[in-house]
């Protein structure tokens, strides 16, 4: 039996293309184009659907976590945890904003940072720890928050694959300094280019960051401290306000095929652990020795792969150190792990064809 193509990513408009369609001619109809009511509006809104009193929007993800660590006043001096797997982005956002990355290690469930390992990675110089929520699953808040705050630390959560996930029933990013988020066009909740925002439950960070998103600027031309040129634009606010509405049903169909994926897949091939309920499966990551040749395998059976991620940051060049903190969980994953086609389009027949590619690569090992 032929096996039909399945794309990893389809990023065309579906079902809501007519109101997306619309949310641009409304922007393009009104004149106005950054900081205005469609950002307004959006800011509101995702605020809302996230479970915070507060969204700030911005100009994409890394400038989420560059300013919200500037308005904690973290800077030259610093050091910020950060596991050492994730891309590569989230510990570049820390050097923009002036202070040092420091890696950790994984919890070998979650693939996400480990408490233990971060607390070993500790120093005078530390002042955040900064858990990211890896493939749509919360990482653990609950211990990492209790660390932080029996060392006078700020957690600051990098959400920017995690829109609507929930760590033990609590939404992510809200018991927290802050949480950043991404609407870059693969993201859950994605743009037609790039987007960004905070999310904060105290009134004072959130209007710092709002000056800080627009030079720093108090009001026009007053420029009370150095700040970014950062904004959410209104027609990436625009379609963003169309597509939330259909946020938590296309949540829903993730986990469903996610739940698929775990019934049907081989035994030999195991996903990355669901270790809350609250996962939203940005990624469908599985785990294998032989990685790269499944890859092939796969990709000539019709089946789109990527790899997230090929390199721990730990074995990055830009975060090159003399003296870099083993990392043994993250770097085995970065040679094990393999995404699978994961997006609320994919029809029950492409989740069964990658099931059978899967099968039929263990089948055709045994019989070489």
């Amino acid at each position: 039996m032929s096996v039909p193509a399945v794309p990893f990513l389809d990023l065309r408009s579906g079902d809501d293309a007519a109101d997306v369609r619309a949310a641009i001619d409304r922007v393009i109809a009104s004149g106005w184009f950054v900081l205005g009511p469609e950002v307004e509006a959006f800011e509101a809104e995702f605020a809302a659907a996230s479970g915070a009193r507060f969204a700030v929007g911005v100009g994409n993800g890394t400038d989420a976590l560059t300013l919200l660590l500037r308005a904690a006043d973290i800077g030259p001096g610093d050091e910020v945890i950060v596991p050492a797997l994730t891309a590569a982005f989230s510990a570049m956002a820390v050097l923009a904003a002036g202070a040092q990355p420091v890696f950790a290690d994984l919890d070998p469930a979650r693939l996400t940072l480990d408490p233990g390992a971060c607390e070993a990675v500790i120093t005078p110089r530390t002042r955040a720890i900064m858990p990211v929520h890896l493939y749509g699953q919360a990482a653990d808040v609950p211990a990492l928050r209790a660390l932080a705050d029996s060392h006078s630390l700020l957690l600051v959560e990098d959400c920017c694959q995690a829109h609507l996930a929930t760590c033990a029933g609590v939404p992510v990013g809200t018991t927290s300094f802050g949480g950043a988020f991404s609407f870059y066009p693969t993201k859950n909740l994605g743009a037609l280019g790039d987007g960004g925002a905070v999310i904060t439950n105290d009134a004072a960070v959130a209007e710092r960051l709002r000056r800080l998103r627009n030079g720093g600027q108090r009001e026009r031309y007053q420029h009370d401290e150095p700040g970014l040129n950062s904004r959410l634009d209104e027609l990436q606010a625009a379609v963003l306000r169309a597509r939330l509405p259909c946020l938590a049903v296309q949540t829903a169909r993730r986990r469903a095929i996610a739940a698929e994926y775990r019934r049907t897949l081989p035994a030999w091939l195991p996903p990355v652990a669901q270790v809350d309920a609250g996962h939203v499966y940005h990624l469908f990551p599985v785990r294998s020795s032989d990685r790269d040749t499944l890859q092939r395998h796969l990709h000539a059976a019709g089946i789109d792969t990527l790899v997230h991620y090929p390199l721990a940051l730990t074995e990055q060049r830009a975060f090159a150190s003399p003296t870099p903190a083993p990392c043994p969980v993250a770097e085995r994953a970065a040679r094990e792990v393999l995404s699978l086609p994961m997006r609320p389009g994919l029809s029950d027949a492409d989740v069964a064809a990658v099931v059978e590619a899967a099968h039929s690569f263990q089948k055709g090992r045994v019989h070489a």
